[in-house]
């Protein structure tokens, strides 16, 4: 195969999207999430790996909690990964990392990033429902779990537990 081959091979591959998120939460076990004003709903500080920067997706939940809520902290252990799909966009492939506890002190140094960024708050367990849409209230449930039992990474597709 000619370079021009594998170029013209490589573009026509299908299209997959990346995004990094972390999980972070509080000493009642609340968890924080942030408002966007692109869209409806509520999310996890994360966002889209820069790929063409050759970040990976810990650096991408890195530079994005950073950017998006003013803590720099390296993430935790890899809690999920899933292949959300949706009729509306190419498949995600979605990497959520444990940002651990955040004491007051972090709390306080919040910092939104107002471009992207409405507001944000700490919602307990049995609210989340009430405020992610999609596939990310089970996403985020199944890396809850593996918080709960120790356990460890959980492969998922939209959001739900694979078998294996």
């Amino acid at each position: 195969m000619t370079t021009t081959d594998y170029a013209t091979y490589i573009t026509g591959l299908p299209r997959v999207l990346a995004a990094a998120a972390t999980l972070f939460r509080d000493d009642r076990g609340r968890v924080l999430l942030v408002e966007p004003n692109y869209r409806e709903g509520w999310t996890l500080p994360g966002g889209t790996i820069e790929s063409d920067e050759g970040e990976s997706p810990r650096q991408a939940a890195r530079r994005e909690t950073a950017e998006e809520i003013g803590l720099d902290i390296e993430p935790g252990r890899l809690l999920a990964v899933d292949w959300s799909r949706s009729p509306r966009r190419p498949p995600i492939a979605a990497y959520l990392y444990d940002g651990g506890v955040l004491g007051e002190t972090e709390l306080k140094a919040i910092r939104l990033q107002e471009e992207e960024l409405l507001s944000w708050k700490l919602v307990e367990r049995d609210a989340l429902d009430r405020h992610l849409l999609g596939t990310l209230g089970p996403r985020l449930r199944a890396a809850l779990d593996v918080l709960d039992s120790g356990g460890g990474t959980v492969e998922l597709v939209d959001g739900r537990p694979v078998a294996g």
